[in-house]
């Protein structure tokens, strides 16, 4: 997938930005530090963004665990709308963002994934991948969306992706495809260019 270069030049140097910037002081509101409240859903991505038929979509299960399902049968397992605040770590905070998924914890039923896995490694259509801890990915709050503000989410946002609340959003593939269950470590597209390889918005984890 080829992405736009100057978003991503854009991106790095704000990584270099907050590095030098350093942490911001710690605080108790459900703002993270660093972060400010913004009243639309900006978009950001590296200027690739593929297409989806959702009627045809499947989500693949590889790693630890096999499968391939189309959205109407993980919908099967449990739908639940959320109220959830989005934080990006370019440091704008989206309040109260509508939300409709199914609950991870029903997928991680549903697929059994071997006990041994340790990280969640997620793929994207647009060439995509961003890694997740099993603690991460196991919050009672974790889902994956297909709905936002009651409408399927657009293009623009992913067509379809997870929702993990406390991390930034880009621990969460948009246009998902496949999910790994991985007793390994293996850092994504961003991680590897000096991308926290965790990302908690609330610990400032923006970079290593």
């Amino acid at each position: 997938m080829d992405y736009n270069q100057n978003k991503l030049k854009a991106k790095e140097r704000l990584l270099d930005f907050f590095k030098k910037k350093g942490k911001s002081p710690l605080t108790s509101s459900r703002i993270p530090p660093g972060q400010h409240t913004v009243s639309g859903f900006p978009v950001l991505d590296l200027g690739a963004q593929p297409s989806m038929d959702l009627s045809m979509w499947k989500l693949k299960i590889s790693g630890l665990a096999k499968g391939e399902f189309f959205l109407e049968e993980l919908k099967q397992l449990g739908v639940q709308e959320y109220t959830k605040d989005f934080h990006c770590v370019t440091s704008w905070t989206k309040l109260d963002v509508a939300w409709k998924g199914i609950p991870i914890k029903n997928i991680l039923k549903k697929v059994n994934p071997d006990p041994s896995w340790k990280f969640l490694i997620q793929y994207g259509k647009d060439g995509y991948s961003t890694n997740v801890s099993r603690e991460d990915i196991e919050h009672d709050d974790v889902f994956l969306a297909f709905e936002l503000n009651h409408k399927p989410i657009p293009k623009e946002h992913g067509f379809v992706r997870l929702i993990i609340p406390h991390l930034y959003g880009w621990k969460a593939s948009k246009f998902l495809t496949e999910l790994e269950f991985s007793l390994e470590d293996k850092p994504g597209f961003w991680e590897v260019r000096g991308y926290h390889n965790r990302g908690n918005a609330f610990k400032e984890e923006r970079y290593d």
